[in-house]
């Protein structure tokens, strides 16, 4: 057995263990699950992926190319975990907007597992076929590493400077109008069916209208979160990495990003405060990766992140951290102020 082989073999039974465990903690759970209970399941589907990325980093066997001064196992361990960090922020910006579209077509709750399990696994399929093309398209032609730095820019100034109700409209959607023209629509939001009968005739379900518009939204994710990933895991001078080991990565990390997603949705709606600021955080370190990916040409640029790939994790890292801190002290900071102002009030009503 290939050593690419063994890890191939190692990933995929993890993530199908960890994944069928998640299905069967939302599935067999009575009423909706508590931000603690999701937070403490969270925190296991980060750590699984995080330890996976430690046994990369340390166990990985060397490569014996034609680049000697590079540790491999070193380089593919960072790689896994940078790419892994930019990848769930997407993901974790992702669900906000999954939950927009359930509140906007009335997406009854218990409807809203089922369809985020199927949503997940249209985006794991999207992004390995997409992962596949685009290293595919890299390594035959070196200058599309160019055009997908100048579209993770792009992605940034439209993320910041838009707003996500600006951006979901199910109504819109060509595939939510195009199913709506050929079947007339059952109104009952708490259908678990995708079709129905009423009076002879088949009728799609909102259920269904909502499945279309999160698939259609998963390729949008996928365009997105693509040329992320080949930006950190192509960063510095080529050569370090065979496509094999690149393509692991790539999927590897991804994979693992949207691993646990069905258990943290039930916690975000509980802790939206800690992430007010994730979408800037996000935006920045898309900027980051896109900016390094144009200025790649530039010898000194690739030749500094070659030598250094701990720098792109400690900034994706950085950054992530520093957008929780301040959403919770901005938070904090507003909280204090409210109850300040309460307090005032409550002094001159009893002064009066």
């Amino acid at each position: 057995m290939s050593t690419m082989t063994f890890w191939w073999i190692a990933f995929i039974a993890i993530f199908i263990i960890a994944y069928t465990i998640d299905l069967y903690v939302t599935d067999h759970r009575k009423g909706g699950i508590s931000v603690k209970t999701s937070l403490r399941w969270t925190g296991v589907w980060i750590s699984i992926a995080l330890l996976f990325g430690l046994a990369i980093f340390f166990f990985f066997p060397q490569n014996p190319g034609p680049d000697t001064t590079v540790n491999t196992s070193t380089e593919m361990g960072m790689k896994f975990i940078a790419g892994y960090l930019t990848e769930y922020s997407l993901s974790v910006d992702n669900l906000f907007v999954f939950i927009m579209i359930f509140s906007m077509m009335a997406t009854s709750s218990d409807n809203q597992p089922k369809l985020l399990k199927m949503g997940i696994m249209i985006s794991i399929v999207l992004r390995i076929l997409f992962i596949l093309v685009g290293m595919s398209l890299v390594q035959r032609f070196d200058w599309i590493i160019y055009i997908f730095g100048a579209i993770l820019v792009w992605t940034a100034y439209k993320m910041l400077f838009s707003k996500e109700e600006d951006n979901v409209d199910p109504k819109a959607n060509i595939l939510y109008k195009a199913a709506s023209k050929m079947f007339p629509i059952d109104p009952d939001t708490h259908s678990s069916k995708f079709f129905t009968k009423i009076g002879g005739k088949t009728h799609i379900t909102m259920i269904f209208l909502c499945l279309l518009v999160i698939g259609s939204t998963d390729i949008l994710f996928a365009v997105d979160s693509i040329p992320a990933i080949i930006g950190v895991i192509e960063e510095g001078e080529s050569g370090v990495l065979s496509l094999g080991e690149e393509n692991f990565l790539a999927i590897s990390s991804n994979v693992f990003a949207v691993m646990g997603l069905v258990s943290l949705f039930f916690a975000l709606k509980g802790i939206m405060g800690m992430f007010r600021f994730l979408k800037h955080g996000v935006c920045f370190i898309l900027f980051f990766i896109g900016v390094k990916m144009l200025l790649g040409w530039v010898e000194p640029v690739a030749h500094f992140f070659h030598e250094n790939s701990w720098v792109s994790l400690a900034v994706i890292v950085f950054t992530l951290l520093f957008s929780i801190i301040m959403s919770k002290v901005i938070s904090e900071e507003v909280k204090e102020e409210r109850e300040l102002k309460e307090k005032l009030e409550e002094s001159k009503d009893n002064n009066n």
